[in-house]
């Protein structure tokens, strides 16, 4: 079976220039829409996992899926660092365990109103087990001991009080910032302080989680198993890049489910938006179907010709929309994490991974708009379709 030339679809959607870009414009919003959602979850989520690492471990409370939610006391905390073999040792001999305090400022915003804004109570040791992923990049590291804290480089320009020389109060006992610093994923959103000066401040005493670094070798799957029934330290043990990817799932779920929504009822509009251009297009084309058929085209090969010429809207389409999003790849923006109830700070992220779903959305929508359409050109007997000139 010979199929209609390709040449022909190009001239038709340059002959006919107001209905194509109509279709495609049309196509391109939606597009454009379900671009930025997925760009949101990819930013969202690549936040999270690249931060991971297979070498820390992270110890909860038995039954707890968030740092919020777990709580060690100091003693089981103590034995936990002491205690667990598969510790690794920095170049002092001292076990790389952290016990770290997790809880939510509310703190008051630059643009105005206040947000939840994660505060970690961390020791010396929080800094040697991460080494160079956390970087000062302005000011100075706190002191132990002192009422100082370090912002997050993602969150410093969203407060009010984020800049080095400000001073936060954080219940009635003012901290001053003396630094900003750059870390992989989420910690970048959040304040530091020295976690004995924090359970005074706020008047706490408990631990939130455990950070381990492990030695060369070791098998979390095991060490898990083995604390998780542990008489002296039960406690939950992940891998941290486990543990960050299971903090993704409440919102990376909203984002899929907002995408869907919005994509769907943009969608079916953008489907008869492109089901009556070709219609009316197909009306001033009987001529040329006509001839098409009668110089020995088959029905078939017509209807495959403009189900094609419609993927081609899509495609335009699809390529319009993800261009429109791409000046937000890189974009800082916000959102509060299901998980713990705290402001997460991230950036777009328009991933080949995003613009492909995108753009093959884009197609699927020109082929169910042009289905139709084509459907119909293929049933024109040739004899009718020449006479409508």
């Amino acid at each position: 079976m010979a199929l209609v030339p390709v040449q022909y679809n190009l001239r038709s959607l340059i002959v006919r220039a107001g209905n194509t870009w109509f279709t495609v414009l049309s196509i391109a919003a939606t597009v454009a829409v379900l671009a930025g959602i997925l760009s949101l979850q990819q930013g969202f989520a690549t936040m999270f996992t690249s931060q991971g690492r297979d070498d820390l471990m992270v110890l909860l409370r038995p039954g707890a899926t968030s740092e919020g939610e777990s709580a060690f006391d100091r003693e089981r905390a103590e034995v936990a660092r002491k205690e667990i073999p598969e510790i690794a040792s920095g170049p002092d001999g001292q076990p790389l365990a952290a016990a770290e305090l997790f809880v939510a400022a509310l703190l008051p915003r630059l643009d105005g109103g206040e947000t939840n804004i994660p505060l970690r109570g961390v020791p010396p040791a929080t800094f040697a087990i991460h080494g160079d992923d956390v970087r000062i990049v302005e000011g100075k590291r706190f002191t132990p001991g002192q009422d100082e804290v370090i912002v997050g480089q993602a969150i410093a320009a969203r407060l009010r009080s984020g800049h080095v020389g400000d001073v936060l109060q954080l219940n009635v006992t003012p901290f001053r910032v003396v630094g900003v610093f750059e870390a992989k994923g989420a910690y970048q959103g959040e304040i530091w302080g020295d976690i004995d000066r924090l359970h005074a401040a706020l008047q706490m005493e408990h631990y939130s989680r455990i950070l381990i670094r492990t030695k060369a070798g070791t098998d979390p799957a095991a060490l898990a198993a083995r604390l998780e029934n542990d008489k002296r330290i039960p406690a939950k043990a992940q891998t941290e890049r486990d543990y960050l990817q299971h903090q993704t799932g409440g919102l990376t779920g909203m984002f899929a489910f907002l995408g869907t929504f919005l994509s769907v009822i943009m969608g079916l509009a953008a489907v008869f938006t492109g089901t009556n251009a070709m219609l009316s297009a197909l009306a001033a084309r009987s001529h040329e179907i006509g001839v098409l058929m009668a110089i020995g085209f088959r029905p078939l090969a017509v209807f495959a010709s403009l189900l094609f010429e419609a993927a081609l809207l899509g495609l335009l389409g699809g390529v319009v929309g993800v261009l429109l999003v791409l000046p937000l790849n890189g974009m800082q923006t916000g959102t509060t994490n299901f998980n713990t109830f705290t402001e997460v700070s991230f950036a777009f992220r328009t991933t080949p991974l995003a613009m492909g779903i995108a753009i093959a959305f884009a197609i699927l929508l020109g082929l169910c708009g042009g289905a139709f359409p084509a459907w119909r050109a293929a049933r024109m007997v040739p004899t009718r379709a020449l006479r409508r000139a």
